[in-house]
């Protein structure tokens, strides 16, 4: 059998599962959601130690941070919350049959099966934490891990598989062959994580079956430092953000915008965080390696083609250490300055600890700069300057905002998380992430057989001037 007929296989079973047993009822809904907490805290070790091994050096405690206890709040939030969010809307009648008793309301109702396509930069956290909204709805699941971690691929299936009923949760390991068979099938939704030049395919291979979809994608993130900046705090926040999992994250800030006058000390101020959160770098268990050859290569290139466009490079290598001959692909936080809109690092997605650097003279270039590209997933401002913050929000779009930090929207409980055009469609996370893994459905109960009297109105044969009647009902 091949991988897309046991896929469809599993999908018609989970259809039929849901068909025969109708929407899950809350107090199962909460069990899912505990049997995932548990999932993670159980095997929190396992998660670090299975990263570490794909990534060659992922840092161990920002696992600890990023993919178990960062992942326990939502969790929580939605065992919490689940059966408000769940209650029945009621919504007014139209004149004057409300008065009469006509009931008009919405009722979140699960989709049905919804296939998840999840990631290899955090691939336990931007498996899970999106698996909160989806359960919280009553869904059932169907997951394609990436590839490139086999390793927490393989522990995740494991697991799951443990966990949940086939007909709760099933997993399917491999490569793009079954990815691209995955995303054929005829689901209820289908959530893809990952860039924007796959999410095109998906989103092509999904109209197919008329599947709607939810994308989490990226883009160019930027960093807007304005004149009023604590330039040394806004330094070491940015560059924790830009070294966390070496810059492999889809709203890691990907360029910086500065006052000329400010650049030369928001660079040294740079280098003076990275000091002192890596004093070396090399050997150092904290500073995780690019996940793979691949992706080491698509960043070398960028910098070479920034090189050759005539941009300064800047490696801050605080022990002075030779990446040139190393066990794994770690790249050292690198400067890059003098850049100019035809190289490549000003255009993609840097996805790596690289970090562009432009001046302006006016904020409002910076404004340019950021609206002449896609909009973006996140999007940072740093400064005191109330105006100038709402200047520049205003001109500009994004997925987020974080305003003097970076990233830390996704953080925030009560947030949803999600982008704007190229950088995504659809929401999870809180109430707005099981909204969209529901179906709204409007309901609306007649008023009573008594009062049907009323319809001869409307109703033909018509007699008279039929308007003046409409005028009244539609005022």
């Amino acid at each position: 059998m091949s991988s897309y007929d046991e896929m469809n296989r599993v999908l018609d079973e989970q259809k039929k599962f849901f068909i025969n047993n109708g929407s899950p009822s809350i107090k199962l809904r909460i069990d899912r959601l505990e049997r995932l907490k548990a999932l993670i805290m159980n095997n929190r070790y396992d998660f670090i130690d299975a990263l570490n091994a794909d990534f060659g050096v992922r840092s161990k405690n920002a696992s600890m941070l990023s993919d178990v206890y960062g992942i326990l709040p939502a969790i929580n939030q939605a065992i919490k919350n689940v059966k408000k969010w769940n209650k029945i809307e009621k919504k007014s009648s139209n004149f004057p049959f409300g008065l009469l008793g006509a009931k008009s309301y919405i009722k979140y109702e699960p989709l049905g099966t919804v296939g998840m396509i999840s990631p290899w930069n955090f691939p336990v956290n931007l498996t899970f934490v999106p698996l909160v909204s989806i359960f919280a709805a009553g869904n059932q699941v169907m997951h394609k891990p990436s590839e490139h971690t086999p390793i927490t691929s393989t522990l995740l299936k494991d697991l799951c598989d443990k966990s949940y009923d086939q007909n709760e949760f099933a997993t399917f390991l491999g490569g793009p062959e079954v990815g691209e068979a995955f995303t054929k099938l005829h689901f209820d939704h289908l959530l893809y994580t990952g860039g924007g030049s796959v999410a095109k395919h998906v989103m092509n291979a999904a109209s197919k079956n008329l599947v709607p979809c939810t994308l989490e994608l990226g883009g160019k993130s930027p960093v807007i430092i304005g004149k009023s900046a604590d330039l040394k705090t806004s330094a070491k926040r940015i560059m924790f953000g830009k070294t966390m999992n070496a810059g492999q994250i889809c709203l890691a800030p990907d360029y910086v915008v500065v006052h000329k006058n400010q650049k030369e000390d928001f660079i040294n101020e740079t280098k003076e965080a990275v000091n002192e959160y890596f004093p070396d770098l090399k050997d150092n268990d904290d500073y995780t390696s690019i996940i793979n050859q691949k992706h080491y290569d698509r960043l070398q290139d960028l910098l070479s083609d920034a090189i050759e466009k005539g941009a300064k490079v800047d490696a801050i290598n605080p022990a002075n250490e030779d990446f040139s001959q190393q066990e794994f692909y770690k790249i050292p936080p690198t400067i890059i300055t003098n850049t100019t809109d035809d190289m490549k690092v000003m255009q993609e997605e840097i996805f790596g600890p690289l970090l562009p650097i432009v001046e302006y003279d006016d904020i409002d270039e910076a404004t340019q700069l950021i609206n002449s590209k896609d909009r973006p997933l996140g999007l940072y401002y740093f400064g005191n300057d109330k105006s100038e913050e709402n200047n520049l929000l205003n001109k500009t779009s994004s997925g987020g905002v974080t305003v003097n930090n970076v990233i830390s929207h996704l953080q925030q409980d009560n947030l949803s998380f999600g982008g704007v055009g190229p950088s995504g469609m659809g929401r999870y996370k809180s109430f707005d992430g099981f909204k969209n893994f529901s179906n709204p459905r409007a309901y609306y109960k007649e008023v009573g057989y008594k009062f049907d009297k009323f319809f001869n109105a409307v109703r033909p044969p018509y007699k008279g001037d039929i308007e003046k009647i409409l005028k009244q009902l539609f005022k």
